[in-house]
């Protein structure tokens, strides 16, 4: 936005203020400005054998680059990937790990990020072998559109990709100063930790509500061993050796697990193995749940309770399809206007999400719009319907395409785009109050003025009782919004 009510500074975006703001501090002698840099250490050298090999040798205890010429420096066979009993690198055990004058070579080799420092580079011409990238790839592909990754990422390599870039950019090698145009950080995935209780001294487990008659321990269980925080019994004692002879003291006939909000680690036992989800629901439901955690950017709790919700919309979106029998009930019928409506209301909400990122509110967006519909099979309801869920669940999109008669795939379909027209209100309910208390509510036509909501109001039986034969001192109508009524 414009800056406004700021002297000097009216009319200017944010960033021309700030550097006016720096011209007249310095014009004004009240300070100088100064640029502070500030780089994390690159921990650059790795003390171990997987790696790219410094291309550096030792001549007199010196450094020394080798030679073009000799690149790329490759890593030797060794047959002891440890460290030496003298504690150098594993390098150290390679034979002849010099050059052909006899100087010694570097013993560590980079770390990770050194790769993946300008991998995205060579993405865009991954089989030249005379340069990174060729200036006619690095020109048609040019910087990367968009950047999804964890927020350690920030640190941990991002920074360090612009700081090579940068310098390749300076060199003339590459033709964008910045890798990347958009990042986006996504949360990270935090895990929910169950835990069953021990009597001490004892190998019984106390169920969570009746663990306080007790003098229990608290023990990290297994989560991909509990549904819902109920414990599979036999699942528990055939999970370590110590629990084969496990007793449980339960609460009508179940015992219930206690749960907390933790790192996820494999020392807290609540690492969740995808597989057991897929295997249960489909890849699809978690795909979708994934999603419906919480805003991609924030971290969140992996809680499976939920999952059951995005499992049911899905078999009911397939049952707008099918019948129970299998066979297929889609229709040519035309739709009725209130359907158009929500199909067009759904396919804006969920393309602006796509936009922001905001796939939460997408699933949310969706079974909305089912509830809305409620037993609709139209083919020109569904059809659309089924593009715009492909992104979020591809598997059972991609099979409903094709009973849908398509011979191509889901993936190729034009995304659906939304009709304004279908979006415009028809009418309006207007929560009526009375002296600022709300009693009723009344729908009336979209295009009437103040003068005509309130003429119709006050003629409606219904207000004749909160009148009580009074005359109104005052009616306020908010249009679109509200009408007040003081008596």
């Amino acid at each position: 936005g414009k800056l406004i009510n700021s002297e000097f500074l009216d009319g200017l975006d944010v960033k021309e203020a700030i550097g006016a703001m720096f011209a007249e501090i310095e014009k004004r002698g009240f300070g100088k400005k100064r640029i502070n840099y500030r780089l994390r250490d690159a921990i650059f050298s790795r003390q171990r054998y997987w790696g790219e090999p410094f291309p550096i040798y030792y001549k007199d205890n010196i450094a020394y680059p080798l030679s073009e010429e000799c690149l790329p420096l490759e890593l030797p066979p060794v047959e002891n990937f440890g460290p030496t009993a003298d504690g150098e690198p594993p390098l150290a055990h390679a034979a002849n790990w010099q050059t052909p004058e006899g100087y010694p070579y570097e013993l560590s080799t980079m770390p990770g990020f050194a790769g993946s420092s300008a991998y995205y580079l060579r993405y865009m011409d991954p089989h030249n072998g005379d340069a990174l990238v060729s200036r006619e790839a690095d020109e048609y592909w040019r910087s990367v559109d968009l950047y999804v990754g964890g927020i350690e990422h920030a640190t941990g390599h991002l920074m360090y990709s612009r700081f090579w870039n940068m310098f390749l950019y300076d060199l003339g090698y590459v033709c964008e100063s910045e890798p990347f145009r958009k990042l986006v950080n996504q949360g990270m995935i935090q895990g929910r930790s169950n835990f069953v209780y021990r009597v001490v001294g004892t190998n019984k487990f106390v169920s969570l509500g009746l663990k306080d008659q007790y003098d229990t321990q608290e023990i990290h269980v297994d989560v991909n061993i509990v549904r819902n925080d109920l414990l599979d019994l036999e699942a528990f004692r055939a999970w370590r050796p110590e629990f084969a002879d496990a007793e449980f003291i339960l609460e009508d006939g179940k015992y219930l697990c206690g749960w907390a909000v933790e790192k996820m680690s494999k020392s807290m036992f609540n690492v969740v193995n995808p597989d057991h989800i897929v295997e249960d629901y489909g890849a699809d439901t978690l795909r979708m749940y994934e999603m419906f955690l919480g805003p991609l950017e924030q971290s969140k709790p992996w809680d499976t309770n939920g999952i059951d919700g995005v499992h049911k919309f899905l078999r009911r979106f397939w049952r707008l399809f099918f019948d129970r029998d299998g066979k297929l009930i889609v229709s040519d019928e035309a739709p009725t206007p209130a359907e158009l409506k929500t199909l067009h209301k759904t396919i804006k909400k969920v393309g602006e999400d796509i936009e922001n990122f905001s796939f939460n509110t997408s699933v949310s967006a969706f079974m909305i719009c089912l509830n809305e519909l409620g037993p609709c099979n139209k083919r020109a309801i569904l059809e659309p319907l089924v593009v715009l869920l492909a992104p979020f669940a591809p598997h059972i999109a991609e099979e409903l395409w094709e009973s849908l008669g398509h011979t191509t795939s889901v993936c190729d379909a034009a995304f659906p785009a939304y009709e304004e027209q279908y979006l415009v209100e028809e009418s309006i309910e207007y929560p009526v109050s009375f002296n600022g208390k709300m009693r009723y509510k009344k729908a009336l036509p979209a295009g009437l003025s103040p003068k005509e909501v309130e003429a119709a109001v006050l003629a409606d039986p219904a207000a004749e009782k909160y009148l009580d034969g009074k005359t109104p001192k005052k009616v306020i109508v908010v249009p679109g919004k509200i009408v007040n009524v003081v008596i």
